[in-house]
This record gives structure tokens, C-alpha cells and sequence, in this order.
């Protein structure tokens, strides 16, 4: 080849790695610097306590950017306030797509909002990543390949309440106090069909609105049917003043409360520790509170990041400290997609995660997904809080089948 043909060969392949490299900078919410991720939290509203989440993931990310960025990229989180209205996150959705230019929609909380703006994000092949709500819907790749939730769905948790009942108190009458939402319709059946054919030692339930003021009314008619088991499905607020009445009634059942609620600043201590020792619940994060994790290694880093990024009025939440192990996860799917921070990509990397643990995840609990898996956290572990620490009760459960989404 003589030396105008080398030439010519030199410019081409500079402008075939030109292009290449223009048409990863102009993907959408990519460039050679940054990375923007859109977010919709509960700000304000009856479910402002978990807006923690969203201040947690900006605290993360932050750090991260502090520290360099993920491949030379600085995060840029834009998160708005949805007011829990699907209407509203539709919108702000819309805007974060075709305002802001975001490359995904990570994180955002509860599961109305969350189905209000699947279908406009799955039709434009928009990553819907690590949904912060435990509907199994979000994990199903076969109809929706760009949305994933993130830990067990509820109704999976319910299934274990169901299973551990039936082993340890298999006569027992049952009640059960669950939101009357999505939520707490799905935990409440979760553990109706655990009991399958036992379903009758459930002889009351009721459901309860965020902003109910007649709590101490429907605890008052649950202790009167004379159970002994009491499950409670709700938000941890709601959940301190459930665990404080039924001790104030001198009403001792076997005291139930959901994962969202099983924290000792976020429900424990503002019920009373004293009236909180024996709740039973499932978890898959370690609780920062309990002097079980004094000496752990997350711990130390969760307090210096706390200290240094997240100094918020919530900065002891249980919500947020699942903001940070959120984060964490998407921060390992961006890292493997390296470079290609295609929407493909990251969805290709978001269901290759292998043994993947987040340092917040309880020992053992580990994060795999598939093409046809959108499931990353399927195991808990039941404990009992015994005035100081939450004691472990049995082994890991898995729950990967237990919404019947068996492949």
C-alpha cells in the first residue's frame, strides 16, 4: 500500500473511532463526563418518610463523585417530588425523559407511581431500574424488559409469616392490621396463601389508611377477638404506634410487624424499647442500630458517610440506609457496563449481576439476576428484637418461587 492509501486508511479508521466515540457521548444522559439518572420520591405527603431514600441515593452519589465517578463519570441525580400521585409521577417521568435527558429512571418509590410510568418507559426502552416498591409486577421481563425491582416482593414476605406461624404456632388464632394500599394488600395476601388451607386461623382483619386516627380503635377490636398472633403490615410511624397501643391495652400476642417497619430508630425506640421486645419480622439489611453490627465494617463506612454527605433530619432512618445499598447496586451496574453506557447495556449488566453483595445486605443474602430473572433480592431472614439486638430466627429463607413466578 503506498503512502496516500496508509493516509487514507489512517483518516477512516480516526473517523470510524470518531463516530464511535460521538455516538456514545450523544447517548441520551451520557456524555464524556457525566452520567444523568432521574428519580421521583415522596417529599411531602402521608409517605414523606421514605423521601429518606431518595436523600440517601443523592448523599451516594455524591460520595461517589467526590471520589472520582463511575469510569470517569460524574452522576448527576435529579429527583423530584411526586407527592405518591401517579398522575403526577407520569408527568415529572415525561420531564426527566424529554426535559432533562436522563439515560435511566432508578429508584423511584412506591408501587401506583411506579405502574403509572412503566408502560411510557418500557415503549421507549428506557431503563426502569431498581424499583423501591416489593410488587412482584416489576419483575417481569417477559412483558416489561426495561423495568426491575429491587428486594423480595411482598407478597413473598407474607408467604413467610404464613410458613413460620404455621410451624411454631400452628394453633393459633390470627389477626392482622395491613395498609390499605397495594402494599398492604400484598403482604396480607402473601400470607393468606401461605396459609392455604389454614387461611381460617385468620379470624379478623382490618385495613387502616396512612392518615387513620382510629388506630387504637382497631387494635381495641383485635384484641377482643382473642388471638394470640397479631401481624401488621404498614409504615414504621404507623407500625411504633400499633407495637405502643396493643402494650397499652397489656395485649402481649405474638407481635408481627413487616420488613419496611422492622427498624429500631424508625419503629422500636419511638414505641417504647421496653414494649417492643419480642416483635418478630423479616429482613434482608442489616439494622445500623443494632449493637450486633457495632464492629461491622459497613457500619464504620455508613457512619463516616453519614457524617460527612448525609446529615439530613432522617439520618438514622432505616429508609435511608436502603437508599444507600440501592445506590450501591446501581453504582455495580454501571461500573460493568464500562464504557458502552447503552440503555441495552444496562439493562444487560442490571440482569448479570452474580453473587453480588451490596455491604448493607445481611451475610449470606447476595444479589443474582438473569434474562429471566428481575428479582435481585430473594432471600430473609426472620429475627426477634430482645430489647437490644435483633436475634436471628432459623436459617436464610428463599423466596425466589414464592410469587409464582417460577421459571
Amino acid at each position: 500500500m503506498g503512502a496516500l492509501g496508509r493516509g487514507i486508511s489512517a483518516i477512516l479508521l480516526a473517523l470510524t473511532s470518531l463516530g464511535a466515540m460521538s455516538r456514545l457521548a450523544h447517548e441520551q444522559g451520557v456524555t464524556d463526563t457525566e452520567i444523568r439518572i432521574g428519580n421521583l420520591m415522596p417529599y411531602t405527603g402521608n409517605l414523606e418518610a421514605f423521601g429518606a431514600i431518595g436523600k440517601a441515593e443523592a448523599a451516594y452519589f455524591n460520595m461517589i463523585n467526590a471520589q472520582g465517578g463511575i469510569n470517569r463519570r460524574k452522576v448527576r441525580f435529579i429527583t423530584h417530588d411526586d407527592n405518591s400521585d401517579p398522575s403526577i409521577a407520569l408527568d415529572l417521568t415525561r420531564g426527566l425523559v424529554e426535559r432533562d435527558g436522563v439515560l435511566l429512571i432508578f429508584g423511584s418509590f412506591g408501587t401506583p407511581d411506579n405502574l403509572a410510568v412503566r408502560k411510557y418507559l418500557n415503549e421507549r426502552q428506557i431503563p426502569q431500574l431498581f424499583v423501591a416498591s416489593g410488587d412482584a409486577q416489576f419483575g417481569n421481563p417477559s412483558v416489561f424488559p426495561w423495568t426491575m425491582g429491587w428486594r423480595p416482593p411482598f407478597r413473598a414476605e407474607g408467604r413467610v409469616y404464613a410458613n413460620y406461624i404455621q410451624a411454631f404456632y400452628p394453633r393459633s388464632k390470627i389477626v392482622a392490621l395491613w395498609q390499605n394500599d397495594q402494599f398492604g394488600h400484598d403482604l396480607f395476601k402473601g400470607m393468606v396463601d401461605g396459609l392455604g388451607d389454614l387461611e381460617r386461623m385468620i379470624i379478623a382483619d382490618i385495613g387502616y389508611d396512612v392518615s387513620d386516627e382510629h388506630l387504637k380503635t382497631h387494635i381495641s377490636i383485635l384484641k377482643d377477638t382473642g388471638a394470640d398472633v397479631f401481624v401488621f403490615a404498614g409504615i414504621p410511624a404507623n407500625a411504633a404506634q400499633a407495637i405502643r397501643i396493643a402494650a397499652d391495652l397489656n395485649w402481649h400476642p405474638v407481635f408481627i410487624v413487616n420488613s419496611l417497619s422492622a427498624s429500631i430508630s424508625g419503629a422500636l425506640k419511638p414505641a417504647g424499647i421496653e414494649k417492643s421486645v419480642g416483635v418478630i419480622s423479616a429482613t434482608f439489611l442489616k439494622d445500623v442500630d443494632d449493637p450486633a453490627w457495632k464492629d461491622d465494617a459497613a457500619n464504620r463506612d455508613w457512619l463516616a458517610f453519614r457524617d460527612k454527605y448525609y446529615n439530613g433530619p432522617e439520618r438514622d432512618d432505616s429508609a435511608a440506609l436502603y437508599g444507600y445499598a440501592a445506590a450501591e447496586t446501581l453504582a455495580q451496574v454501571l461500573r460493568q457496563c464500562g464504557d458502552d453506557l447503552s440503555r441495552e447495556n444496562v439493562m444487560r449488566q442490571a440482569a448479570a449481576l452474580k453473587a453480588y453483595q451490596p455491604s448493607f445486605l445481611l451475610n449470606n443474602i447476595k444479589i443474582t439476576t438473569g434474562p429471566w430473572d428481575f428479582h435481585p433480592i430473594k432471600q430473609l431472614r426472620l429475627h426477634q428484637f430482645d430489647g437490644q439486638t435483633w436475634q436471628p430466627i432459623g436459617d436464610i429463607i428463599d423466596t425466589a418461587f414464592s410469587d409464582g413466578n417460577k421459571k
